[in-house]
């Protein structure tokens, strides 16, 4: 037991880290009704938790280098303790993220990066396969048991004292962190502001731009935003393209100044020829595509089982649970089969389930929710998320020494944290954008008088919000419609939504295709064969 003490300790953290966005996420309804807010906004809130985490994760993980990995460790752990007790007593949408979407991902920049250095610093061999596995396992756990946990509190206690009781885990973990060896010196090193801002602004940029999609448009200006009574839409063309091509100049501005920074003998953010490394290169993409992928699931499927089915929080943890319940049975048989197969056939078994998952979950939308269906689709999407979970963190550490672990696992981070934050800004934005182009079709198709087309057509001028279907007839008949127009209209707005949410599966089926020409680089041979056999020589 006190030989897993370490892992117990860092995975207790990384438990807390996970829970978080799962239990937000089938709580979104009762979250938009209690601080009165909206949808889109809790996307926002969802994503910029995550791209908070994303934008400064270098830094945490340089800052680990500079203060030592278990004080960045104790400090970030104490810095999103204070984000989750904001969170738990915010009376608004500001607060909530202030408290959840910055504080709390500041904490977890310093948090993360530290854990995955801090298993490289305390086992060796096998064992750091065994302990990133069970890293692996833990997120999986948290994964499987955020909605059921979130679900239950939410809907018979209040969804605020999960993070009361993150505040609490967090104080236990620092109290037992001195069981945590740091083995890594602190490196004496300026850390470049110019690089921190490049990043962080090149990300907020690229993601944000993609997050307002659904309200400015792609490329073609919708509803730009205002001022001074002149539409902001700089040569006809969208903000969202400024927005994505502004981000990306400033994350090209960044790598030259790490190459700069590098090439004059000081110390970069980030060593940007480690994406020579094919294996490096190729695992952070998968991972990333992993994470986009698992966000926008998390974000979608909440949004169809509140929204169009209206069912409660815990109901909605219950049909997610088959998803979490698989994450941890797979990352536990890949873990298995990584003693016989390659880390690659692990990875394309896991991309080619996640593939087939999408397809039955496409099949499975429909307005009264085919559970058997929708159960099946679920279990084989955890189940592939489970097999790439078990696989990509030793595929990443192991391309490189022990002295770059801590800076591959703030690549790590970015890389999760990236893909979440893009899953969730992307997903969101076809589901919220293809709701309003559907409603907007079916209105003025329907049989609905032309004075009440144009009625609802003029209000739903700057988009449409995401609400409970069942509550469209009453919002119908308080606007002055008559009952059987108003019950049209619900029955418009619940195909729509279901159109919307089929448009965003088949979003996620692109990315999951896409990430199998990602994992070409992923390696052929059997890596815990190949330390075993490494181990053996260096004894004999």
């Amino acid at each position: 037991m006190k030989k897993w003490s370490v892992v117990i300790v860092l995975g207790s953290a990384q438990f807390v880290m996970v829970l978080d966005g799962t239990v937000m996420n089938v709580s979104i309804s009762t979250v938009v009704a209690d601080l009165d807010t909206t949808v889109a906004a809790m996307q926002a809130a969802i994503t910029f938790y995550t791209l908070t985490m994303a934008a400064f994760m270098l830094l945490g993980a340089k800052l680990g280098d500079v203060w030592g990995r278990r004080r960045a460790f104790v400090i970030g752990s104490c810095v999103y303790a204070l984000g989750s007790l904001l969170t738990a007593v915010s009376p608004n949408i500001e607060t909530l993220f202030l408290g959840w979407s910055v504080i709390e991902g500041l904490g977890a920049v310093l948090v993360i990066p530290a854990i995955a250095a801090l298993i490289a610093d305390n086992y060796r061999g096998h064992d750091r396969i065994t302990a990133y596995a069970i890293i692996g396992a833990v997120s999986g756990a948290a994964v499987a048991a955020g909605p059921l946990i979130g679900g239950y509190v939410t809907t018979y206690l209040d969804w605020r004292y999960v993070f009361f009781s993150e505040v609490v885990i967090m104080a236990i973990v620092v109290l037992f962190s001195r069981v945590v060896r740091d083995a890594t010196g602190r490196t004496k090193s300026r850390i470049d502001v110019w690089s921190v801002l490049l990043s962080a602004f090149g990300l907020v940029f690229v993601v944000y731009g993609m997050l307002q999609s659904k309200t400015w448009g792609w490329l073609i200006p919708l509803h730009s935003p205002v001022i001074g009574g002149v539409p902001i839409n700089p040569f006809g063309i969208s903000l969202t393209a400024w927005f994505m091509l502004i981000g990306g100049v400033l994350l090209f501005l960044f790598a030259r100044r790490q190459r700069k920074l590098a090439d004059s003998g000081r110390s970069p953010l980030v060593h940007i020829e480690m994406f020579g490394i094919r294996q490096l290169r190729s695992g952070l993409s998968v991972l990333g595509a992993q994470y986009a992928v698992t966000a926008g699931l998390f974000f979608m499927v909440p949004v169809y089982l509140q929204m169009t089915l209206g069912l409660d929080a815990l109901s909605t943890g219950l049909k997610i649970f088959p998803l979490s319940i698989a994450l941890i049975l797979f990352s536990v048989l890949g873990t298995m089969l990584s003693r016989f197969w390659s880390p690659r056939r692990i990875v394309r078994v896991g991309q080619v389930i996640l593939v087939v998952s999408s397809l039955i979950l496409l099949g499975a939308v429909t307005a009264d929710l085919r559970s058997w269906l929708f159960g099946i689709g679920m279990f084989l999407a955890g189940g592939a998320l489970g097999l790439l979970a078990s696989q990509l963190g030793n595929v990443n550490m192991s391309s490189v020494g022990e002295k770059q672990s801590s800076e591959v696992g703030g690549l790590q981070g970015v890389f999760q944290n990236l893909g979440s934050s893009l899953g969730t800004a992307l997903i969101g934005s076809i589901l919220i954008g293809a709701l309003a182009t559907s409603f907007a079709s079916g209105v003025s198709s329907s049989s609905l008088p032309d004075s009440v087309q144009s009625t609802v057509q003029e209000r739903t001028n700057g988009g449409v919000d995401i609400v409970p279907a069942d509550s469209v007839q009453k919002i119908g008949e308080d606007a002055g419609l008559s009952e059987s127009d108003a019950k049209t209209l619900e029955s418009i707005y619940r195909e729509s939504q279901l159109s919307s949410l089929r448009i965003s599966i088949f979003g996620l089926i692109v990315i999951s295709v896409g990430s199998l020409a990602l994992s070409r680089g992923i390696p052929t041979q059997v890596l815990g064969r190949k330390r075993e056999e490494e181990t053996e020589k260096t004894v004999s």
